[in-house]
């Protein structure tokens, strides 16, 4: 099974990253693909945010006190911004993921289980690029 191996991308080429049994050696066209989405993904992830805290500002200036309003407005009015906060606190954690992601890719330890230490599977990381677990670590991890 093929071991992660740091390298100097400039010097000696993209890192080789690990792929699970089974599995065919990443491509430097693949590589590229994965590291771009990540890019394209943490970049997506910080206009959403931005976007949710500008809705979140206006929600909570928006006569947060209920003086004088009707109930069901001020109920409405609490459970939007409790749905705002709740999907920018997401983006933000998904962001985190992302730009970790992208921070083991370009230090060279990108496709490693950060539980096991096994490869995490290229087949899972082109389908998921933020995963940081292995298919068994992560199964375990929904069972607690």
């Amino acid at each position: 099974m093929p071991t992660a191996r740091k390298t100097d991308p400039v010097a000696d080429g993209p890192a080789v990253i690990p792929v699970a049994e089974g599995e065919d050696p990443w491509t430097a066209d693949e590589l590229a693909e994965v590291r771009d989405e990540l890019t394209d993904e943490v970049a997506r992830l910080e206009r959403a945010i931005a976007v949710a805290e500008a809705g979140l500002q206006d929600l909570f200036s928006d006569g947060s006190d209920g003086a004088g309003r009707d109930p069901a407005d001020v109920g409405s009015t609490n459970f939007e911004r409790d749905q705002e906060m709740s999907l920018a606190a997401n983006a933000r954690e998904m962001l985190d993921q992302a730009q970790l992601a992208l921070r083991l890719f370009d230090s060279g330890n990108y496709g490693t289980c950060e539980s096991c230490g096994q490869p995490i599977g290229k087949d899972r990381l082109q389908v998921f690029p933020r995963a940081t677990l292995c298919m068994t670590c992560k199964k375990r991890e929904e069972r607690r």
